[in-house]
């Protein structure tokens, strides 16, 4: 029997990063992660620092814990929202890019039918230029701030099963009813 593969939402850039704005935002020692996933706070520490790469089995299993949230009647009308948007826009969990909505634009954009992808990581579709743009978020100091300026980024062309045209995205923060950081990607225009 072969050991599972790895799921796509744990290979996004700074693990440690998201790891603890998650933990803070859900005020969680160290000490509690730490037992959550069977490792020392020392463990902890490190992958909070980057000093060490945590395993992506027990990121996930650490951000079951973490990251519950899924949108519920307190995110309705923000679901309502992107779902009636006539721009391109979809909603994703900030840690580990869950979709969370999308707006019709964007599926007809996609050319997929959203039902099967929400809550589900769309890392695993993201093109070169968007891999890039996440790495670079700890830089703008996306994951220390509580209110960062939205992040504009260039797509390239993608059809790695989800159709993703070339253009200019701009990514904001917003927060939703339990105070989960989730990302609002809006393509603002097509190349």
């Amino acid at each position: 029997m072969g050991r599972t593969p790895t799921p796509a939402a744990t290979m996004l850039p700074h693990p440690g990063l998201r790891l603890r704005r998650l933990r803070r935002l859900r005020g969680i020692k160290q000490s509690a992660m730490a037992e959550m996933a069977g490792v020392t706070q020392a463990t902890v520490s490190r992958w909070e620092k980057g000093a060490l790469r945590p395993d992506p089995h027990v990121v996930e299993t650490v951000l079951r814990h973490l990251a519950r949230s899924r949108p519920g009647s307190g995110d309705a009308a923000l679901r309502r929202l992107v779902e009636s948007s006539r721009a391109p826009v979809h909603l994703v969990t900030d840690v580990d890019h869950r979709l969370l909505a999308a707006s019709p634009a964007r599926v007809r954009e996609w050319n997929r039918d959203c039902a099967g992808l929400l809550g589900t990581s769309l890392w695993r579709f993201a093109t070169p230029e968007i891999q890039q743009a996440e790495q670079g978020l700890a830089q703008c100091g996306w994951w220390e701030e509580e209110c960062v300026d939205p992040v504009e980024v260039r797509t390239g062309p993608g059809a790695a099963g989800l159709t993703i045209r070339a253009g200019l995205m701009v990514w904001e923060r917003i927060y939703l009813a339990d105070g989960t950081p989730a990302r609002l990607c809006t393509t603002v225009a097509f190349s």
